[in-house]
């Protein structure tokens, strides 16, 4: 009777350990897949042009390269990816110099940077893309729109304005817009252990709310990226080339973009100067002003901007 109960005793934890290895394995393989979904964001590098690049990853289909602007990073297409990624490849890299990115021994400035996107691109097997840029990004992107005409479907560009390009000098020169200039090894050291109070001169200034733009999370992340050795300084070398860069850009916008092209800016920002400057370089310009917000759209304005980026992709 002993010997019975103990075999029935085994048989059934025999069966309880066969459910519980058939449980694992269903949530192991769920786990794989939720891991290779097409929205997965993974984290990459690239040696490109003698540097390594860092960018994030995700999806299928064509190719979308999201370039990010100054006092950010590729962390700021974080909430968009999974989006995009259900029907495009994208790829969101740090630009050389910025976040994980290597700092190159010069070049740092606009047209040279897209140069080194374009290669990245090119390493990736990218033989065509649809290029979005915010702030400096912005103007990466127009250098890799410009220098690369055959090889961008789309181009859409989010609130800074092109340096070169009729109506940039009001913009440049501006005294309210100080930190332009404000670059070199004085400023570097007033800055430094101080990176917290001037990025939030950045996100609270230049936004339509001054009490709500980036997240606590965001800034923290982009105060310690910038923070780390020889990385505000790098940042800046994009400023310290602007006139290099409104040269290039004159040169540059003599042939216009044939291609479609979206401007989306904030009212309270850089909007309407935006979308008249992109008239200027392009023949077919879709211009999208959004009301109540300043320069960060993507935080200010979630919804309108992705709405807006995803029925122009």
């Amino acid at each position: 009777m002993n010997d019975g109960k103990a075999k029935a005793e085994r048989g059934n934890l025999s069966k309880r350990l066969s459910v519980v290895a058939s449980l694992v394995l269903l949530s192991s393989a769920n786990l794989v897949r939720a891991q290779t979904t097409p929205q997965a964001i993974s984290a990459r590098f690239a040696d490109v042009d003698g540097i390594k690049l860092h960018y994030l990853a995700a999806g299928h289909g064509p190719t979308v390269i999201l370039l990010h602007g100054y006092a950010e990073t590729s962390r700021m297409w974080r909430p968009i990816i999974p989006r995009l990624a259900r029907t495009f490849t994208v790829i969101a890299p740090d630009l050389p110099g910025i976040g994980d990115s290597g700092i190159p021994k010069d070049g740092l400035d606009m047209k040279t940077a897209a140069i080194r996107i374009h290669a990245l691109a090119k390493s990736l097997g990218v033989e065509k893309a649809r290029v979005v840029g915010h702030d400096i990004g912005l103007m990466v992107a127009y250098a890799y729109a410009a220098q690369y005409p055959t090889e961008t479907e789309k181009l859409a560009v989010m609130d800074a304005f092109l340096p070169g390009v009729e109506g940039w000098e009001s913009v440049y020169n501006n005294p309210n817009i100080w930190h332009f200039r404000f670059h070199g090894p004085t400023p570097e050291a007033l800055v430094s252990g101080r990176e917290r109070t001037y990025f939030a001169y950045f996100w609270n200034d230049f936004a339509a709310d001054k009490t709500r733009s980036l997240p606590a999370a965001d800034r923290e992340a982009y105060v310690a990226a910038y923070s780390r050795p020889g990385r505000m300084r790098a940042g800046w070398a994009y400023f310290a080339a602007f006139q290099q860069t409104a040269k290039d850009f004159a040169q540059l916008a003599q042939t216009k973009l044939a291609f479609p092209v979206l401007a989306i800016g904030g009212e309270k920002s850089l909007g309407e100067v935006l979308g008249h400057q992109m008239r200027l370089v392009a023949t077919d310009v879709t211009v999208v002003v959004l009301k109540d917000s300043g320069h960060w759209v993507m935080e200010e304005r979630p919804n309108e901007t992705t709405d807006a980026l995803i029925k122009f992709l």
